[in-house]
Protein backbone atom coordinates (compact mmCIF):
# COMPACT_ATOMS: atom_id res chain seq x y z
CA UNK A 1 0.00 0.00 0.00
CA UNK A 2 1.05 3.50 -0.77
CA UNK A 3 0.58 6.53 1.88
CA UNK A 4 0.83 10.58 0.57
CA UNK A 5 -0.76 13.01 2.96
CA UNK A 6 -3.11 15.73 1.95
CA UNK A 7 -5.32 17.92 3.11
CA UNK A 8 -8.79 17.02 2.81
CA UNK A 9 -10.03 20.12 0.93
CA UNK A 10 -7.36 19.36 -1.87
CA UNK A 11 -9.33 15.47 -1.82
CA UNK A 12 -10.23 14.20 -5.45
CA UNK A 13 -13.98 13.04 -5.45
CA UNK A 14 -14.14 9.12 -3.97
CA UNK A 15 -10.68 9.45 -2.63
CA UNK A 16 -9.98 8.16 0.60
CA UNK A 17 -7.76 8.81 3.99
CA UNK A 18 -7.72 8.53 7.12
CA UNK A 19 -7.11 12.12 10.00
CA UNK A 20 -3.59 12.34 11.03
CA UNK A 21 -4.43 16.32 12.33
CA UNK A 22 -7.29 18.42 13.08
CA UNK A 23 -5.68 22.06 12.65
CA UNK A 24 -6.85 25.37 13.72
CA UNK A 25 -7.71 26.82 17.23
CA UNK A 26 -9.97 27.95 19.32
CA UNK A 27 -14.10 27.40 18.34
CA UNK A 28 -13.48 26.18 14.29
CA UNK A 29 -11.35 23.52 15.91
CA UNK A 30 -13.62 22.37 18.11
CA UNK A 31 -16.48 22.44 16.05
CA UNK A 32 -14.47 20.14 13.48
CA UNK A 33 -13.74 17.52 16.15
CA UNK A 34 -17.82 17.96 17.73
CA UNK A 35 -18.82 16.74 14.14
CA UNK A 36 -16.63 13.49 14.85
CA UNK A 37 -13.53 14.56 12.31
CA UNK A 38 -10.74 13.24 15.31
CA UNK A 39 -7.25 11.67 14.48
CA UNK A 40 -7.63 8.12 12.76
CA UNK A 41 -10.78 8.51 11.60
CA UNK A 42 -11.33 7.26 8.09
CA UNK A 43 -13.25 9.92 5.43
CA UNK A 44 -14.47 9.56 2.11
CA UNK A 45 -15.35 12.96 -0.17
CA UNK A 46 -18.53 11.80 -1.48
CA UNK A 47 -18.71 15.24 -4.25
CA UNK A 48 -17.92 18.63 -4.36
CA UNK A 49 -20.18 21.71 -5.21
CA UNK A 50 -19.34 23.51 -8.58
CA UNK A 51 -16.80 25.82 -7.76
CA UNK A 52 -15.48 23.37 -5.23
CA UNK A 53 -17.20 24.76 -1.88
CA UNK A 54 -18.95 22.66 0.37
CA UNK A 55 -17.62 19.75 0.20
CA UNK A 56 -19.50 16.66 0.90
CA UNK A 57 -17.99 13.79 2.70
CA UNK A 58 -18.79 10.32 4.44
CA UNK A 59 -17.12 9.47 8.22
CA UNK A 60 -18.31 7.38 10.49
CA UNK A 61 -21.81 6.00 8.65
CA UNK A 62 -22.95 9.38 8.21
CA UNK A 63 -22.61 12.30 5.34
CA UNK A 64 -21.16 15.64 6.43
CA UNK A 65 -21.36 18.96 4.75
CA UNK A 66 -17.89 21.26 5.11
CA UNK A 67 -16.70 24.55 3.68
CA UNK A 68 -13.49 24.16 2.19
CA UNK A 69 -11.92 26.68 4.78
CA UNK A 70 -12.88 23.78 7.35
CA UNK A 71 -11.50 20.93 5.33
CA UNK A 72 -7.91 22.74 5.19
CA UNK A 73 -7.90 22.51 8.62
CA UNK A 74 -7.82 18.10 8.09
CA UNK A 75 -4.44 16.70 7.65
CA UNK A 76 -4.98 12.89 6.05
CA UNK A 77 -3.03 10.24 5.08
CA UNK A 78 -4.27 9.01 1.44
CA UNK A 79 -4.06 4.96 1.54
CA UNK A 80 -4.78 3.47 -1.98
CA UNK A 81 -5.69 0.52 -2.31
CA UNK A 82 -3.61 -2.32 -3.94
CA UNK A 83 -4.36 -3.18 -7.32
CA UNK A 84 -5.19 0.40 -7.93
CA UNK A 85 -2.63 2.82 -9.96
CA UNK A 86 -2.13 6.53 -8.90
Amino acid sequence: MKKHNKKLSDFKISETGIVTAVLGKGQIRRRLLDMGITNDVKITLIKKAPFGDPLEVFLRGYVLTLRKSEASLVEMKIVEEKGKNA
